[in-house]
């Protein structure tokens, strides 16, 4: 109960430091709406495009394994003959 009780002091408190410092004449840099929209579609493309070149590459490697398996497999299905 007594953490409870801190917590609930603590949010309290930040609240009350939150609405003093809006309430002071502080000159924030102002970004438009349209910037936030360009950053937020640049960030999502550039996600995809790691996301994709990831998977791209471990498919490669993926498949490099595979065929080198393949290969191994068929060697010695040929030294037994």
């Amino acid at each position: 109960m007594a953490h409870n009780t801190f917590f609930l002091t603590v949010l309290f408190l930040l609240c009350n430091v939150a609405v003093v410092l809006t309430d002071s004449n502080v000159s924030c840099y102002r970004i438009e709406p349209g910037t936030i929209a360009g950053i937020i579609c640049a960030d999502v493309l550039l996600t995809l495009v790691i996301v994709i070149v990831t998977y791209r590459c471990a498919s490669f490697r993926r498949r490099k394994i595979d065929n080198a398996d393949k290969v191994y497999m068929n060697v010695r299905a040929n030294c037994k003959s």
